[in-house]
């Protein structure tokens, strides 16, 4: 078994996206390989086969490698659900509620699962690709680092660190990073990646070799900027969208403080005939056929800001002209009559009116539901698969009007007797081609063209490793990967 990760300079340098560009190069390759993220804090996650829960990055990456995301793909989650606190997932359950400061403490506890799932990892597969998290030069974060260059000391493994040349300073970070790392850090350090370059490659040459000479350090490769390239985010919000057609269904999504599983939008992000948009603070709530309530860490919280924020006004005049309203696990709580979490999971314990669209109650249980799930929905009787991730429990009679009809017996969230309101607990739904084509034909859009989501995807992934082969040094690469000559 060999491992090698990838750090980045900055949150968003394109870690994510090069491990996964590696696990479909090496797949190509025949070589058995795993993703691997030691702490991921992320508000979107995924439901493993074995019913665990991991940072949704990690299972896109799962499926580059050719495998079902596990729990030891992301041994420590992180789920913020205020500013200086988080629920801590460990191997994929919820283990408790911790700020910041204790957090820091409980580390050491965190490392012994990170460290376990790394070698049940590397006792299966060739070559271990690592994430790391954020930069390894967060001066106030090192000490009992398990998400950087604590872990890779820890399991003695090169680094490859990697930059983002589209944010401006590349130079700054890949030299400040280095500066910042103690000696053995820096040896730790064994090449540079230039990511998002647009223009000619000769003008950023004398660069490239200032920053080798300076540092003693080989640039692996300069990857490009790609157009119309789509990777599920691990947090960000991306609001950048594929041409649309003249007359496209416009839809709005409110952007909550805790915002979970926004990748349940990309199908329509990247559907032709679909104007998303997502609303934050203090912006003003545009006309739409459909407005969707999306997941949410906080749902009494969140419901709050939005009623602060003036969607309850404007969800109530947009049914009354006859618009379409679609909540997704938290969001379908929130259409509820009230919201309850009286062991304080969430926040403050207490109840909360809900926004009364639904003849339905919630209640949050200790026990978190995880699931992956398939099923049909009412609308068109269409196919659906998805996956849940709840902690409330709702009752009450709109129910007994099921938005869907699970393969497992169970029926699932409701739908208005006038049709104008639709809940349910499924992240995912708009990824089955059959059900985004049946709820956007409900939401108002005639011919709806059927987009398959997953060979999208297939597709960039694809992409990526083709840019790993064009632009990096492949043969450097076999080496860092303990397979020497064996695959170059």
């Amino acid at each position: 078994m060999s491992t090698l990760m990838i750090q980045g300079t900055t949150s968003d340098a394109g870690k994510s996206t090069l491990v996964t560009a590696l696990c479909r190069w090496l797949r190509r390759q025949g070589v058995s390989v795993a993703p691997f993220k030691p702490q991921n804090m992320a508000l979107n996650s995924a439901v493993t086969a074995e019913g665990g829960e991991i940072g949704r990055a990690q299972a896109v990456q799962a499926q580059a490698a050719g495998l079902a995301p596990h729990t030891d793909m992301n041994p420590v989650l992180l789920k913020p659900n205020s500013d200086i606190g988080a629920q801590v997932i460990i191997h994929g359950r919820a283990v408790t509620n911790m700020d910041a400061a204790a957090y820091h403490d409980y580390k050491r506890v965190a490392m012994d699962a990170v460290l376990e799932s790394h070698r049940r990892l590397g006792a299966a597969y060739q070559v271990v690709v690592v994430e790391g998290a954020g930069s390894p030069a967060e001066i106030n974060l090192r000490a009992n680092d398990i998400a950087n260059m604590g872990f890779a000391e820890a399991v003695d493994c090169p680094v490859i660190l990697i930059a983002d040349i589209d944010k401006g300073g590349v130079f700054a970070h890949l030299v400040g990073t280095l500066e910042l790392l103690s000696p053995s850090e820096q040896a730790r350090v064994r090449g540079f990646v230039i990511n998002r370059f647009r223009g000619d490659i000769a003008l950023l040459q004398p660069g490239l070799d200032w920053l080798e000479q300076r540092t003693g350090k080989p640039v692996l490769g300069v990857l490009p900027y790609l157009m119309d390239f789509h990777l599920e985010a691990e947090d960000a919000i991306d609001v950048r969208q594929s041409a649309k057609a003249e007359q496209s269904l416009r839809v709005v999504v409110p952007v909550l403080p805790r915002i979970s599983n926004h990748t349940d939008f990309d199908p329509l992000r990247l559907h032709p005939q679909v104007d998303l948009r997502f609303v934050g603070p203090g912006q003003a709530i545009p006309g739409a056929d459909l407005i969707i309530l999306p997941g949410s860490k906080s749902v009494r919280a969140d419901l709050a800001w939005l009623r602060d924020n003036g969607w309850e006004a404007a969800i109530r005049r947009h049914l009354r002209y006859g618009g379409k309203v679609l909540g997704i696990c938290g969001g379908l709580q929130m259409l509820g009559e009230s919201i309850a979490d009286p062991l304080g999971l969430e926040g403050a314990a207490g109840q909360s009116d809900g926004l009364g669209l639904l003849a339905l109650s919630t209640e949050l249980a200790a026990e978190k539901q995880l699931r992956n799930v398939r099923g049909r929905l009412c609308l068109g009787d269409a196919d659906i698969s998805g996956y849940e991730i709840h902690a409330g429990i709702s009752s009450g009679p709109a129910l007994e009007r099921a938005a869907v009809h699970l393969d497992d017996g169970r029926m699932d969230g409701a739908i208005s007797e006038d049709g104008q309101v639709l809940g349910t607990y499924l992240h995912g739904l708009f990824e089955s081609p059959a059900a985004c084509e049946a709820l956007l034909r409900w939401a108002g859009l005639e011919n709806a063209q059927r987009v398959d989501y997953h060979a999208l995807r297939e597709r960039d992934i694809e992409r990526l490793a083709d840019l790993v082969e064009a632009h990096l040094d492949t043969a450097r690469l076999h080496e860092l990967c303990g397979l020497g000559g064996e695959h170059a």
